[in-house]
């Protein structure tokens, strides 16, 4: 099992709902987002999804386009980001790391090194959001013999007929997004993700994260309590914009974390 499998498993014998955070890599710079990193399963999170910074982000909002640019603009590279993970797991063999972002950083290192490395730096999952199941020999396939889960996304627009075709080679979790657009558009409404999940959770026994649109306690609560839990990210990296102290953005996590961790 990987960590992700084992968390969720043991989150479900606790009878737990996840809570799952975002953050970019790099920004606003290296060290401080590592401290962050740290600092995240302390505060009460389940998953760490960390952004690997691009130049063509084309599902993120402003907030999380412009973090990356932040941390392109810092240095931040795969390689940094890798490391990253490889330093955040000589204090922490058990929370579990997703690497979310596109293909072109991937691509561009070569998929078997990239996912020897990646593996080796203790990384957990990837999300990848540009590689859809017509191109699971791409990463998606290979991935999951290297040990790592692919994980990916559901949207209002997965229809019946397109549904199995996302589950087919999907492990670790299966991320709903709640709305239809970029990331930090709108907020997501609890009522109208519950059939959604539960229409999903009929074709697949994976655990459904729902994420993009959660912004406060209350909200990763209500939707943590119709999914199997929930994401943040724009709202956090928002903090991290206006350089809020470590400390505060690490308080504002713990916030959230408590209100999913009480659906």
């Amino acid at each position: 099992m990987t960590r992700i499998e084992k968390k969720f498993a043991a989150l479900k014998a606790e009878g737990r709902k996840a809570f799952v955070s975002y953050i970019m890599a790099g920004d606003p710079d290296l060290a401080t987002s590592l401290s962050l990193m740290k600092g995240l399963p302390a505060a009460g999170v389940d998953v760490i999804e960390l952004g690997i910074p691009f130049t063509d982000p084309m599902a993120d909002g402003p907030t999380i386009q412009l973090a990356g640019q932040r941390a392109l603009e810092g240095g931040q590279t795969l390689q940094r980001t890798l490391d990253m993970v490889a330093e955040f797991r000589r204090g922490d063999d058990a929370t579990p790391v997703v690497l979310m972002g596109y293909y072109n950083p991937i691509y561009s290192r070569g998929v078997d090194r990239f996912l020897k490395d990646a593996k080796a730096a203790g990384v957990d999952g990837l999300i990848v959001v540009d590689l859809p199941p017509e191109e699971d020999d791409e990463l998606c396939i290979p991935a999951n013999r290297a040990g790592l889960n692919f994980i990916r996304l559901a949207t209002p627009t997965t229809d019946a007929k397109r549904l199995p075709k996302v589950l087919q080679n999907t492990s670790g979790f299966l991320y709903y997004v709640s709305i239809t657009g970029i990331t930090g558009a709108a907020a997501a409404q609890a009522a109208e993700v519950a059939p959604e999940v539960a229409r999903i959770k009929a074709a697949t026994e994976l655990p459904v994260i729902v994420g993009f649109g959660i912004r406060s306690p209350e909200a990763a609560k209500a939707i943590a309590t119709v999914a199997d839990g929930a994401v943040v990210g724009t709202a956090i990296v928002k903090l991290v914009e206006e350089r809020r102290p470590v400390a505060e953005v690490l308080a504002f996590v713990k916030g959230l974390a408590a209100g999913a961790h009480a659906a």
